[in-house]
């Protein structure tokens, strides 16, 4: 019984395209990373520029100060999302496992407190939106997400900390119905984004004012 088929590609069939943005030794070897086909045979820093001018204007944030191990996951998301950058707050290092080398291609930002994120954030013109379960936030389905906003997002467990908290211009929540209080901040990110593609980006990935 055979395996599993290989992720990717092998070895580009010669003569090899005559194009700036291929990694030669990809395309001797073959190409066996998590990217999407679009980006076969080429090179990090090509991919990144590509990316870079099709992001939306949006961008994540996520306390870190427990070495939350969702980290990875929020970086991972961001990424599939077209996020303009993810900001960790708080401790420099994160658990990078769980972004599955999505790093390589998504701006991940370090600030060492909230009000570091809350000075950056007033300087870009971006709201700063919470997203957790408390009194007083609004429903994600039915109050939509600002174009340009950062989504801020606490940590499993204790969720937003109190500074965090009197820094975010809005709240939200994602309806629950079950018994948890609460979802990690990996899925929580995951359905604010998708939230906020389903609002501001149109079909052809071209964001929209909507």
């Amino acid at each position: 019984m055979s395996g599993t088929p290989p992720v990717g590609v092998g070895p580009h069939p010669e003569p090899w395209p005559d194009d700036p943005r291929l990694d030669p030794d990809l395309l001797a070897a073959g190409d066996r990373r998590n990217v999407v086909d679009r980006y076969r045979y080429w090179r990090q820093e090509a991919i990144v520029a590509d990316l870079d001018r099709r992001r939306h204007p949006f961008h994540v944030a996520v306390e870190n100060w427990q070495h939350d191990f969702n980290i990875g996951s929020v970086v991972r998301n961001a990424n599939a999302f077209g996020a303009q950058a993810v900001h960790i707050v708080g401790r420099r290092r994160w658990n990078r496992r769980g972004a599955m080398v999505t790093d390589r291609y998504q701006h991940v930002v370090h600030h060492p407190d909230v009000a570091a994120l809350a000075s950056w954030a007033a300087g870009e013109s971006l709201p700063l939106v919470g997203l957790d379960n408390l009194p007083g936030s609004l429903p994600l389905e039915r109050h939509h997400l600002p174009e340009r906003c950062v989504l801020l997002f606490g940590q499993e467990g204790p969720g937003l900390s109190s500074e965090a908290l009197d820094a975010c211009a809005e709240l939200r929540r994602i309806s629950q119905f079950g018994s948890t209080r609460s979802i990690n901040a990996g899925a929580a990110s995951a359905i604010a984004m998708w939230a906020w593609i389903c609002r501001h980006s149109q079909p052809s990935g071209q964001s929209s004012a909507g």
